[in-house]
């Protein structure tokens, strides 16, 4: 038999422990293998009968003697000692009033929920990270190496550079009306009906996959790209009613046409078509 460790576990009686719960489940597995054969391979009913009998005798006898033999192992392992103390946090389990104050319980589930929120952050994070200029809808013709890299130390652009910004995308897309305004001192918005709700179903969802765009156009060191990017996906949307679903060629499916439109190609497609 091997010694005691300090944490009160006979690690020798664990280890035959964990044999003798497989041999004790293979014991077990022969029994209903026995119950699922049923009689067979004899001749007579009488010789199946007591064949059967036997064999199954025979398997509920080996259960009986490897649970046995559990029982007594499990006598021998020990109890772990309580050696590594939990300070007050060790009182909360022994709260004798749970329906009323299940502190322990509660402290249990907010662990559990804080642990989950840091790993989707985390694979948040992760996700926005990935983000490139590869994935934007932008095809200015100008090579990567040429563009000029702005990277600003902080997100509080100078307001003449947001006017320069807008100018220019104002210039670039001329069927499209935007107006920049300061309700607030510097902080610039521009002009959009963003509270009242559209009554039609179309323009609902157009509604929802430009909010999509807004979380996938994401480029903090360079915010001009980001908003001229946006722009152009939602221009895509001039040909709502006339770029039929570049998966199944048709112009309307359920009475809506595509409103969905690639980040990358800005081509058609349907909701259910582009998954």
């Amino acid at each position: 038999m091997a010694d005691t460790l300090s944490v009160g576990i006979n690690l020798d009686a664990f280890a035959h422990a964990i044999n003798a719960i497989q041999q004790l489940r293979s014991s077990v597995t022969r029994v209903f293998d026995s119950l699922k054969d049923g009689m067979k391979n004899k001749e007579t009913l009488e010789g199946r009968e007591k064949a059967f009998i036997s064999d199954f005798q025979e398997n509920l006898h080996a259960v009986n003697r490897d649970l046995n033999e559990l029982e007594r192992l499990s006598n021998l392992v020990g109890r772990p000692s309580e050696s590594h103390p939990l300070h007050n946090s060790g009182l909360l389990s022994l709260d004798p009033v749970q329906d009323k104050t299940p502190l322990y319980s509660q402290l249990l589930q907010a662990y559990k929920w804080s642990n989950k929120l840091q790993y989707h952050a985390g694979l948040a994070s992760s996700l926005l990270n990935q983000q490139s200029l590869k994935r934007s809808a932008m095809q200015m013709g100008v090579s990567a190496k040429r563009r000029p890299k702005v990277q600003p130390t902080t997100l509080a652009l100078p307001p003449q550079y947001v006017d320069d910004v807008i100018a220019r995308i104002d210039r670039m897309f001329p069927d499209m009306s935007i107006h920049l305004s300061r309700p607030n001192g510097s902080s610039a918005v521009l002009l959009l009906d963003i509270w009242s709700k559209s009554s039609y179903q179309v323009f609902q969802k157009v509604t929802d996959h430009a909010t999509t765009a807004l979380l996938h156009y994401q480029l903090p060191q360079m915010p001009d790209v980001v908003v001229r990017s946006f722009m152009t996906w939602l221009r895509s949307y001039i040909k709502l009613f006339q770029a039929p679903c570049q998966r199944c060629g048709k112009f309307l499916q359920d009475g809506l046409p595509p409103t969905w439109r690639d980040f990358r190609t800005l081509e058609a497609f349907h909701d259910t078509c582009r998954q």
